[in-house]
């Protein structure tokens, strides 16, 4: 048995390995080889996993039972066709599938979201469930979370709603389950989940996403995403118009064959020349085809006059777009055996290769206008839930018939199309709809805009720190200020706290051979992420760690409410504490293994970080999740941001990406560290060396040691000078300078190493 599981697992093992060598020499490579190496980490963890549903037709038959009949699955795409026993001879009536063979999205977690849909054949959901989930925020209560009977409830307002309506996420929308909007173009608004906006997003475009790939496969909906939104008729556009004027400008369209045409187009084969009375009258007309556009006032009131048009739009309350269709000649578009209200085996409508339901209304319409006779005079509709756009190009095929012999005749049919668009002029396009992550951008905007001034103001502070730190006190207010806006605003208000499962998120959807789209739901989180890489090449980890965490920021104040309370600090000798800071490394190490090799188990290593409990859930969690946040912070009043140095997996790639940083932008002196440890002993981090070398890997860019170097009240090097009688300055420009203590006026003298002054 553990020979099998070996076997197993050997292949991974070995890539684990790997990871763990390309692990250890980040470690030590240089920062211009890092990125590099990251990239072919990505690359190799990218190996493809693919996610299928798991559910059977006996599954399928428990939740839907009679008078539904499920049928087998099909082959050409993923779905049971559901069969009704009240309608024998009406085809599949329903389909059910589940949404991760169809749209496999990604959520918070890194895997996808499995749900069971069930569409009617008119494109209305008659069900979702949920049967399968991983995200953070409804795990069970008693593992921490919302447990997923919130997920449930918004699922639930899908039943009776329309493929085709737009969808609209709100929080305390008001919830219509009595079915459709007024109108097949009503707005629908879903009821969202308050500290759950990504997830929900994700869950709906998952829904949406696989009926719609049903509903082009099955239900005739053209596809949306090339041809984009359909036009509607500009309802107060009207202009009186001559049936000979609507021929001519294409309002009505026309096709007109003789017996000749018709000879034609059978020729070659078993149908030709069977007609005795077309040879004998190859002139004379075998159809003359017309249709028209109803829906539009202009064309409608044209052909049926203004209380004919009237009476047939309210009867029209199914909104459906309706075409007047006649004939002219021997051939007609109705057969003998035709049942008003059904579908005419001589006719059909196709749009974009795709055909749709043209089903007759049941009227004979009389047409206003010197028109000869007509042999058929007909209304015929589509439904409003299918995809059709009647401003764009579509096609009337009409079917003729031939018969040889006369008993068990062979029959022969021929198709002509008549292609037909009305004027452009008659209809309004909306504008195409935007993608669902842009929807969630506008949604924020206001969130955006705040967090974006905060983070233009924070880097213009730590691009020319001198000013800020150098008054202590200003400093102090203003890095306070700014965690709390930290804490408050960007962690419980936006729930913008990074996490670590954001990392291991990243390296399922990239081994599943997908791509990163999902986190584009989470705009306040993805706005974080960009700075935060870009300030990996400026200032190393410390940006985000030192300003942009809110746990990190909670933990701040923590310490400091516990040194006014004169909580005794617990000392770590330097030795002891670098190696504890491999902790984090560790964490790190272990979660990313854990995505790889065991994907489920690592969703509860995940919570090795305590931020789900204190920001996400604001500790609206079961106790002993809370108990190990509140034991993270107790300690953390007893040494400095304990978990944030020696724990936080985040942190540890945090400092890995700071190893892209392209300066050593704190300034040093040559008398830093030899002797003066003054910054030294304020650095709460000991992220400052005895030998005065700053650390970057595990600073967290407080500027208190910025504030030291330019005040000549708090630097001993300057007072030692001043003292003495000469005076020492900061030189300006791109190199970390010292410079020596010259008599008052003579000049002065540097002594400069590599580095970036400030």
């Amino acid at each position: 048995m553990l020979g099998d599981w070996l076997k197993r697992y050997e292949t991974k093992i070995i890539m684990f390995h790997g990871i763990r060598v390309l692990f250890n020499r980040i470690t030590v490579l240089p920062s211009n080889r890092i990125l590099g190496l990251a990239v072919s980490v990505l690359l190799m963890l990218a190996s493809n996993w693919t996610w299928a549903g798991n559910l059977n037709k006996e599954d399928i038959e428990r939740r839907f039972r009679r008078p539904y009949q499920v049928q087998e699955k099909l082959t050409d795409i993923p779905v049971w066709p559901l069969t009704s026993a009240l309608e024998q001879q009406a085809g599949p009536v329903a389909y059910v599938f589940e949404s991760i063979d169809l749209a496999p999205l990604l959520g918070f977690e890194g895997t996808p979201m499995n749900y069971l849909v069930s569409i009617d054949r008119k494109g209305n959901f008659i069900d979702v469930e949920l049967l399968h989930q991983n995200e953070p925020v409804f795990t069970f209560r008693d593992m921490g979370g919302l447990g997923d009977k919130p997920l449930r409830e918004f699922i639930s307002q899908y039943a009776g709603r329309s493929i085709r309506q737009p969808f609209l996420i709100a929080l305390d929308a008001a919830r219509n389950r009595t079915g459709q909007s007024g109108s097949s173009g009503g707005l629908t608004v879903l009821d969202g989940i308050s500290r759950a906006t990504s997830s929900v997003r994700v869950t709906n475009q998952t829904v949406l996403d696989a009926a719609n790939e049903v509903a082009r496969a099955k239900l005739g909906f053209a596809d949306r995403k090339k041809s984009g939104p359909a036009a509607h008729v500009l309802p107060d556009v009207y202009d009186p118009v001559s049936f000979e004027d609507m021929l001519k400008n294409g309002m009505v369209g026309r096709l007109r064959m003789t017996h000749a045409q018709v000879e034609k187009i059978f020729a070659g084969t078993e149908g030709a020349r069977v007609d005795a009375y077309a040879l004998a009258h190859p002139d004379e007309v075998f159809v003359d085809f017309y249709v028209a556009y109803l829906n539009a006032p202009t064309i409608g009131r044209a052909i049926l006059g203004d209380a004919q048009y009237k009476a047939v739009m309210e009867r029209n309350f199914d909104k459906r777009h309706l075409w007047w269709v006649a004939s002219v000649g021997q051939y007609s578009i109705i057969d003998e055996g035709f049942i008003p209200g059904a579908q005419s085996p001589r006719l059909a409508m196709k749009q974009n290769a795709t055909f749709l339901e043209l089903r007759d209304q049941d009227f004979e319409p009389k047409v206003i206008g010197a028109l000869p006779e007509l042999n058929t005079s007909r209304l015929f509709g589509v439904n409003a839930a299918a995809s059709l756009d009647p401003a764009s190009p579509l096609e009337l095929i009409l079917t003729i018939t031939r018969a040889k012999g006369s008993i068990l005749p062979t029959l022969i049919p021929k198709q002509v199309t008549l292609s037909y668009v009305p004027p452009a002029s008659l209809f309004a396009y909306p504008p195409k709809p935007l993608p669902e992550w842009l929807l969630a951008w506008k949604a924020r905007w206001i969130d955006l805009t705040v967090l974006g001034v905060a983070l233009v103001l924070l880097a213009i502070v730590l691009s020319r720190p001198r000013w800020i730190s150098r008054d202590a006190r200003r400093l102090r207010i203003f890095r306070l200020g700014f965690l709390a806006f930290t804490l408050v605003y960007i962690g419980w208000y936006a729930q913008g706290q990074l996490t670590i499962v954001q990392v291991t998120g990243a390296i399922k959807t990239l081994k599943a051979g997908q791509g990163l789209t999902s986190y584009l739901y989470d705009p306040i989180s993805l706005l974080l992420m960009a700075f935060t890489l870009v300030s990996f090449f400026i200032w190393g980890r410390g940006t985000f760690c030192g300003w942009l965490c809110p746990f990190g920021a909670l933990q701040e104040f923590v310490g400091l409410l516990a040194r006014r309370l004169r909580i005794p600090r617990l000392q770590i000798p330097l030795a002891v504490a670098r190696r504890l800071e491999w902790g984090r490394y560790l964490a790190l190490a272990t979660l990313v293994a854990a995505a790889f090799l065991l994907p489920t188990q690592g969703e509860t290593l995940n919570e090795v970080e305590p931020f789900k409990t204190v920001t996400t859930l604001v500790f609206d969690r079961t106790w002993p999740f809370v108990a190990y946040a509140i034991a993270l912070l107790v300690t953390g009043a007893f040494y400095y941001k304990f978990f944030c140095r020696f724990l936080c997996p985040l942190g540890g790639a945090m400092s890995l990406g700071g190893r892209l940083r392209r300066f050593d932008w704190l300034p040093r002196r040559a008398e830093c560290g030899q002797p003066c440890q003054r910054c030294k002993a304020v650095c709460e981090y000991d992220a400052i060396e005895p030998s005065g070398k700053i650390r970057y890997d595990v600073c967290f860019q407080c500027l208190d040691c910025v504030g030291v170097y330019h005040d000549d009240k708090r630097c001993v090097p300057i007072m030692l000078h001043q003292k003495k009688g000469g005076r020492l300055v900061s030189p300006s420009g791109s190199r970390n300078c010292s410079t020596s203590a010259v008599p008052a006026g003579t000049g002065i003298i540097s002594k400069c190493h590599p580095g970036r002054g400030i």
